[in-house]
């Protein structure tokens, strides 16, 4: 039935006729700018990689999206997700024809524009001048568009708010050419002036951007937030000019210093302190652990580093054993409420033989009727479910052993255990295995992608001493 045009929403004619029109209107702005600008030869390269990729679908019938932006095409047709789905897969292919299509023509017209012919062919013209780029608004919503199924919602909704300072500032209209460098290093100075929690101080809520910069008396955004704001800039005007949005990128090298050696920068607590830590979690003796979920949670985060709401959102199912190794599944599969990180987050970490000794497995047997492993950990739209945990080992069981400073919290255990296992010689590839930092490097990241065994992140796990 999917292969039977009289079946689909859209006959094949009707479909060609959108991609053209689609496509045309892309192909008058790359000839656009290869008559006024160029196109650098690392952007003609990627068209070159992208056009090749195509015809690689293509030609071995590839079920996937991949590279095709479904959801501007979706919306600029003026056609429903329904009727995509419907229409498959005659709409797939089509489109990845017509945007094969419209890059092989952008390579003919750079190629033209490299060489002076004299023959007695009529000369090459080119199209006439469509905008000279994209608007910031709509750049910014095919930015997100794109990425969005890559992304956990927590980071579409911060890169959509990092985002918004520059729509704030420039206004949505405003053409990506227009933006200079001049203007990136003005926008570098509010960032440098905004208040922090503006969103959600009263006094500032209400505020806009040029008033809130002007409030006095409020503390400001830390060089680290006014950095993560200027990379999300700066990975967007990348985006663009890749795509054809945009004729430059901005942004680039204007990260402003890191304060050193701040009061806030987290460190892993010593030897003495883990075992205190231990003592503690395991006998109780000052009684300051009174539910068996802070008991278990904490010393996960003690022997796994395993990130605060990684641990605290675990379903018993979590709980897994494979060749006789007992192993966290952290995912974000499950309850739909679920979140990791980034996509290196997803892993397998084996429990320490200190875990196992200590009972673990027998907490996690008396929790499957709960299904989740903490099951008096609820939900937070900020903080996931870690924020129960969070608040009861940095504000109370911390400072009543006397350790609590600004830079030992919770996150302190995944120092603790990144600092430890480096010590003891374990290999830096395998620690980020364990802790879900995504490798680097060619070998690592492109020709790894197994991993390391179970057996072998056992091994190093064990190499943890609390």
């Amino acid at each position: 039935m999917r292969d039977n045009n009289d079946l689909t929403s859209y006959k094949r004619n009707e479909i060609r006729e959108m991609v053209t029109a689609y496509f045309k209107a892309q192909l008058q702005q790359y000839l656009h700018w290869l008559d006024t600008r160029g196109l650098t030869q690392n952007a003609l390269e990627d068209v070159r990689c992208e056009m090749l990729d195509h015809e690689d679908h293509l030609t071995h019938e590839r079920d996937t999206n991949q590279y095709l932006k479904v959801r501007r095409f979706i919306r600029k047709s003026g056609i429903s997700a329904q009727d995509w789905r419907d229409s498959q897969p005659a709409m797939q292919q089509e489109l990845r024809k017509g945007r094969r299509d419209m890059l092989r023509a952008v390579l003919k017209a750079a190629e033209r524009l490299e060489h002076y012919s004299y023959d007695d062919a009529p000369a090459v013209t080119i199209a006439p001048s469509p905008p000279a780029s994209a608007p910031l608004g709509r750049a910014i919503d095919d930015f997100i568009d794109e990425h969005s199924r890559q992304w956990p919602e927590k980071t579409r909704k911060q890169v959509r708010a990092y985002l918004n300072i520059l729509v704030e500032y420039f206004g949505s209209e405003r053409l990506l050419e227009a933006i200079s460098k001049q203007d990136a290093s003005e926008v570098k100075k509010v960032l440098q002036a905004l208040p922090a929690s503006r969103n959600t101080k009263p006094a500032l809520k209400a505020l806009s951007l040029s008033e809130a910069v002007k409030v006095k008396g409020h503390r400001r955004i830390s060089p680290k937030t006014i950095n993560s704001h200027i990379d999300t800039f700066r990975r967007f005007f990348d985006w663009s000019e890749r795509h054809g949005h945009a004729p430059h990128k901005l942004f680039e090298g204007m990260k402003v210093p890191k304060a050193k050696n701040a009061a806030t920068e987290r460190k892993p607590f010593s030897k003495e302190q883990t075992a205190l830590i231990f003592n503690e979690l395991t006998q109780n003796p000052s009684g300051l652990v009174r539910k068996e979920s802070n008991k278990w949670a904490s010393l996960l985060g003690l022997f796994t580093g395993a990130r605060l709401n990684e641990i605290c959102q675990l379903e018993t199912a979590d709980v897994q054993c494979e060749d006789s190794i007992w192993f966290l599944n952290i995912t974000d599969e499950g309850n739909g409420m679920k979140r990791v990180k980034a996509d290196a987050s997803r892993r397998k970490v084996p429990l320490h033989s200190e875990m196992i000794n200590l009972g673990f497995l027998k907490f996690v047997e008396s929790q499957r009727s709960n299904n989740r492993l903490f099951s008096d950990y609820n939900f937070n739209a900020n903080g996931g479910y870690g924020r129960s945990l969070g608040r009861w080992c940095n504000e109370t069981f911390l400072p009543k052993l006397g350790l609590k400073e600004p830079s030992l919290v919770f996150h302190s255990f995944r120092h603790t255990m990144i600092t430890r296992l480096a010590q003891a010689n374990v290999a830096e590839p395998v620690i980020k295995g364990l802790v879900g930092h995504a490798q680097e490097g060619v070998t690592q990241a492109s020709y790894f992608k197994e991993g390391y065994t179970l057996a072998q992140l056992k091994e190093a796990v064990d190499h943890f001493e609390a």
